[in-house]
């Protein structure tokens, strides 16, 4: 864990005690060992593995170099074990993920109050609110390729954010940007007028209580006024917490998403506008702590850009279209992992058992939520 900034998002007390009994999990390698590398962790080789590698190949490739030098380095570290594992490896990386793991206690501390913030203005509604994953931030949307406004000011701030992020990634030869196809092929973000018309389809109405999660939105103060319009009970991140609270976090994006995380994750329903990992982990981690299923709003962008772009579509159809969404987003709430997915996505059946799912069932859903993250 050295050399990371786990700590500063993760509790990582709890993480070490609580794997304890199945890992020892230490901060920093003995002195001893240390001594042998020149008391340099570079110095320590680095085994490059490939991803969603097998247990196998950590045997044969990677075991005779720890045993051979006492310590190995892999970096880097995400995706490098593969999903379909036996039950042993996948019960251990389950409790990892679902049981070792909490926010440190600064983000947990607020995140709890903006949590019980959220609750009492959603009282209308018994404290259930809606909650969604926006991503139109100038970033998401300059990667995308995507038109919006379609004038020329967009265009050149898109230039320059590709060119700031991406240096000459999108100005190689041969490479074209086709706004048009991608909008067909499901690959805009979504707006947020575009957000609001599609949960006003669904029967949200402008007594729902939404949370926004999100990075600074593209042209906030444009794109951002007509879902205000349409759910003026919408909150956010900046709205639940002071600035004084939010203090110590500005600039750390890792521990502000970590804020919207977790009022995401107690919401009554979840709307995902686009993938990466944030969703998936959060759907996973809510399938979980329901019990294996959890009301997610994940919409089929391909359709929308047909729906949105038809100026025949009459409102009473386009309602019919998104009831019809909506129903098939709800009946795949409850989805086993089919082989090869993610087990953080789709934690059923491997991560949850029947004790589980009971706890989950019997206890004060908000109450029991709270302790699991």
């Amino acid at each position: 864990m050295s050399g990371s900034n786990f700590g500063d998002i993760f509790d990582e007390g709890f993480f070490i005690e609580t794997l304890g009994n199945r890992v020892h999990v230490v901060r920093e390698l003995p002195s001893d060992m240390l001594q042998r590398f020149d008391n340099n962790i570079s110095n320590i080789v680095n085994l490059r593995v490939k991803a969603w590698s097998s247990p196998a190949h950590y045997l044969q490739k990677v075991l005779p170099h720890l045993l051979e030098m006492g310590a190995v380095r892999i970096a880097p570290f995400s995706n490098r074990l593969a999903q379909d594992v036996p039950s042993k490896i996948q019960e251990l990386r389950c409790f990892a993920n679902f049981g070792a793991l909490r926010f440190s206690e600064p983000i947990r501390t607020l995140a709890e109050s903006m949590v019980n913030r959220m609750v009492e203005r959603s009282s209308h509604s018994g404290g259930k609110y809606v909650s969604v994953h926006l991503r139109f931030e100038e970033d998401m949307v300059a990667f995308s390729c995507c038109e919006y406004d379609g004038g020329e000011e967009e265009k050149h701030e898109m230039d320059i954010a590709r060119e700031r992020s991406w240096r000459g990634k999108f100005r190689r030869r041969h490479r074209v940007i086709k706004p048009g196809a991608n909008r067909v092929d499901g690959r805009c973000p979504l707006t947020p007028l575009e957000v609001g018309m599609m949960l006003r389809g669904m029967g949200y109405d402008n007594t729902t209580s939404v949370y926004v999660a999100a990075g600074k939105i593209y042209k906030a103060q444009k794109y951002m006024a007509p879902l205000k319009q349409m759910f003026p009970l919408l909150q956010t991140k900046n709205t639940l917490a002071t600035p004084e609270e939010l203090a110590q976090f500005m600039g750390y994006s890792s521990r502000l998403a970590a804020l919207d995380y977790t009022v995401c994750l107690h919401s009554e329903v979840f709307v995902t506008t686009q993938g990466g990992n944030f969703p998936h982990f959060l759907m996973g981690h809510r399938r979980y702590i329901y019990g294996g299923h959890a009301k997610t709003i994940k919409p089929d962008k391909r359709k929308l850009a047909l729906l949105f772009d038809n100026p025949n579509i009459r409102w009473e159809a386009f309602k019919q279209e998104m009831k019809a969404m909506l129903h098939h987003s709800d009946q795949k709430g409850t989805e086993l992992k089919k082989p090869g997915a993610s087990v953080y996505t789709f934690p059923m059946p491997d991560c949850m058992c029947k004790q589980e799912e009971a706890r989950s069932r019997n206890c004060s859903s908000r109450k029991c939520m709270m302790s699991s993250v």
